[in-house]
């Protein structure tokens, strides 16, 4: 047994979802997206850490960290849990994130995310994009929407993830896990492969850079179904970030590109829930719709908000209404809603 597994099992044993180690600092943990300090636990120190952090990565991923002073990685608790690690250096020694990833994949009615994500496994190509900052549960909706499109579709699914989080066991489907940095060199690379591979749907786990983006983009429109991830808060933020990362003379075709194959964006947050014991995931989702390819072409995003409070019986759904909703229903206080609102007028 590793020495750090002591205090993962804490974090697990209080329902923790990341544990936060910092040289010279007492271990914390976040609890419902809070951060506390781990009870009965000194300062760490820089070799402690490196002790305990070199038994989990190995020399050689070792190695690697202290000559670039970043890794990410998972780590396998047993059968327990799996964790996804990021090692980094700082200005006062060594620090260590490790985030929770459940052992059971959640179905979107678990995380009380609505029935319409269902509705993706009808779709034979296009792109889907998942957003949120940091820590909002984008991973853990698109385990739940892979695995549900793995338990109804006969297809082949592959991932390309930085780490691998979610195992996915071949149900109906498929499913081949790849991860950058072990399989493959980056997501751009892997992606390159996928399209020679015969593959029907693709997770990219992060499209961060413009030659991914150009690829997933490219993937779609070769008539695979393409999940990805974006760290924007909104379907016309997201939409936005695709077109801006091109230089002026592609960004024309690119929305093209993208009016044609964008099937749908979820973007979501988490939220406290009023008595602080747990969180409530809010959302803002876009589908296809008429007029949509048309608002992309013509650059205006503005009127995807009309778009989306239009097209409510279809399952659209602006994330302020779904704030309002979370309010109302008393699960979530007007002041926290108030500071994940986006027009904040409303939540005064």
């Amino acid at each position: 047994m590793a020495k750090i597994d002591v205090l993962l099992r804490d974090v697990m044993r209080h329902n923790g979802s990341d544990i936060h180690l910092e040289q010279g600092q007492k271990p914390k943990m976040r609890l419902q997206g809070e951060l506390t300090e781990i009870p009965s636990q000194s300062q760490l120190t820089g070799d402690f850490l490196k002790e305990i952090l070199l038994e989990i990565t190995g020399q050689e991923l070792w190695a690697h960290f202290e000559d670039t002073g970043d890794i990410d990685f998972a780590y396998a608790l047993g059968q327990e849990a799996r964790f996804r690690a990021n090692c980094f250096r700082h200005f006062h020694g060594y620090g260590a994130v490790l985030r929770l990833i459940p052992s059971k994949i959640r179905s979107i009615e678990e995380l009380d995310m609505p029935v319409v994500l269902k509705r993706f496994a009808d779709l034979r190509s296009g792109l889907v994009l998942v957003t949120g900052p940091t820590g909002s549960g984008k991973s853990t909706t698109l385990a739940a929407i892979i695995n549900h499109l793995n338990s109804t579709l006969d297809r082949k699914i592959v991932t390309i993830e930085e780490p691998v989080e979610f195992m996915h066991p071949n149900k109906k489907s498929v499913i081949v896990q790849r991860e950058v940095g072990l399989d493959t060199h980056s997501f751009a690379s892997g992606l390159r492969g996928v399209l020679k591979s015969n593959t029907d749907i693709i997770l990219v786990g992060e499209m961060r850079d413009r030659e991914t983006i150009e690829l997933a983009l490219t993937a779609a429109e070769m008539g695979m179904l393409v999940f990805g991830t974006l760290h924007t808060n909104s379907a016309a933020k997201t939409i936005d970030r695709i077109i801006d990362v091109f230089p002026a003379n592609k960004k024309n075709q690119i929305r093209s590109v993208l009016a044609s194959v964008l099937k749908g964006v979820v973007a979501q947050q988490l939220l406290r829930s009023k008595d602080g014991a747990r969180r409530w995931v809010a959302y803002e989702i876009m589908l296809q719709s008429a007029a949509l390819g048309a608002i992309i072409r013509a650059g205006d995003t503005a009127k995807l908000i009309s778009e989306i409070q239009m097209n409510r019986q279809s399952g659209m759904i602006l994330m302020d209404d779904c704030l309002t909703q979370l309010v109302h229903s008393g699960k979530v206080a007007k002041e926290e809603a108030y500071l994940k609102a986006m027009d904040k007028s409303k939540f005064v």
